[in-house]
C-alpha cells in the first residue's frame, strides 16, 4: 500500500485517543452542522436558479434564431399587392425555406399579453406580418432588405437579432451570477468552520498543552480536529443538499404559460450536479480546519 493511501486510511479511520481532544457536543458542533446544512441548501438553489434561467434564455434564443418577421405597412388598397410581392421575394430568396402570412387571430394572440384578449384589432390600422423560416445556413439579411425595399417599399425585415443578443447576454450573466453565489457560499462556509475550529481549539488549550507534554506532535492533534470537523461538515452539507433537492423536485414543472418560475429545477443529468456539493464542502472544510488548527496550535504555548 502506497504512503498516500496509508495516510488516507489513517485519516478516515481516525484515532480514538486523538478524537477525545475534540469536543463531541456543544455549540461548535451545532454551529458547524447548521452552517454546512444551510450553505448546502442555498448552493443547490443557486445552482438550480442559474441552470433554469440559462435554459429559458437558450430556449427563447433558439426559438428566435430560425425565424424572422417582415412587417408590411401600406395603404389599405396596396396591402395585398405588397404582401404578394413580399411572399414572392421570400420564395426566391436562398436560405429561406418557407413564409406565411399571419392571420388576424394570430396577431390578436401576439398582442393579447399587452392589451388583453378584447382588443378590437379589426378596427386598428395594424401592419401585416409575414413570418419566414430559414435554413441552418441562414440567408443574406442585407440583401433581402434591399430586395424588399425595391419590390415592397412598405416592408421591413426584423431578423430578431435585437432580441437574441440581450437573451444571450442575460443567460451568460445569470450563469456567472450563479457561479459567484456558489463561490461566496463556499467562502462563508470556510469562514464559519474556521471560527468553529478556533473556538474548539481555544476551549481545549489546556488539553493540548498536556498532550504536548506527553510527546504529542501538532500534526497528531491537528489531524483529530480536521477529521472531526470535516465529518461534521459533510453530514450537514449532505442533509442540506438532500432537503434542497427534495424541495426542488416538489416545485411545479416547466410550463409555457407559467413562465420562468415554473421551470426552476434540474433536468436529466443535471440532477447529478448537486451531488458534488457535499464533497466540495468537505474539501473546503478540510483545508479551512487544517489552516485554523495549525495557526492556533502555533499560538498555544
Amino acid at each position: 500500500m502506497s504512503p498516500a493511501l496509508i495516510r488516507l486510511r489513517s485519516f478516515l479511520l481516525g484515532d480514538g485517543q486523538a478524537d477525545r481532544v475534540v469536543p463531541p457536543t456543544g455549540f461548535t458542533v451545532r454551529l458547524t452542522l447548521f452552517t454546512s446544512a444551510a450553505m448546502g441548501f442555498l448552493a443547490v438553489f443557486a445552482l438550480a436558479l442559474s441552470l433554469a434561467t440559462g435554459r429559458l434564455a437558450d430556449r427563447w434564443s433558439e426559438a428566435l434564431a430560425r425565424t424572422a418577421t417582415v412587417r408590411i405597412s401600406a395603404p389599405e388598397g396596396q396591402m395585398q399587392a405588397q404582401t404578394d410581392a413580399v411572399i414572392e421575394v421570400l420564395r426566391t430568396t436562398p436560405g429561406v425555406v418557407g413564409a406565411r402570412v399571419l392571420s388576424v387571430q394570430e396577431q390578436r394572440d401576439l398582442l393579447a399579453p399587452w392589451f388583453g384578449p378584447d382588443l378590437p384589432i379589426d378596427s386598428l390600422p395594424l401592419p401585416q406580418l409575414v413570418e419566414l423560416r430559414e435554413t441552418g445556413k441562414g440567408y443574406d439579411a442585407e440583401g433581402l432588405r434591399l430586395r424588399l425595399s425595391a419590390e415592397a417599399p412598405g416592408a421591413v425585415l426584423d431578423d430578431h437579432a435585437r432580441w437574441r443578443r440581450p437573451l444571450v447576454r442575460a443567460a451568460d450573466r445569470l450563469r456567472l451570477l450563479g457561479l459567484v453565489s456558489i463561490v461566496l457560499i463556499g467562502m462563508t462556509t470556510a469562514a464559519m468552520i474556521t471560527l468553529s475550529a478556533n473556538a474548539a481549539l481555544a476551549a481545549n488549550a489546556k488539553v493540548i498543552q498536556v498532550l504536548r507534554l506527553v510527546g504529542a506532535r501538532d500534526v497528531y492533534i491537528a489531524r483529530a480536529f480536521v477529521r472531526r470537523f470535516t465529518g461534521r461538515t459533510l453530514q450537514g452539507a449532505a442533509a442540506g443538499t438532500a432537503l434542497a433537492m427534495l424541495a426542488v423536485a416538489l416545485l411545479p414543472g416547466a410550463d409555457t404559460a407559467g413562465g420562468f418560475l415554473t421551470g426552476l429545477g434540474f433536468q436529466g443529468a443535471g440532477w447529478l450536479l448537486p451531488l458534488l456539493i457535499p464533497p466540495l464542502t468537505g474539501v473546503v472544510a478540510f483545508w479551512a480546519t487544517r489552516a485554523a488548527a495549525f495557526r492556533t496550535l502555533g499560538e498555544v504555548t
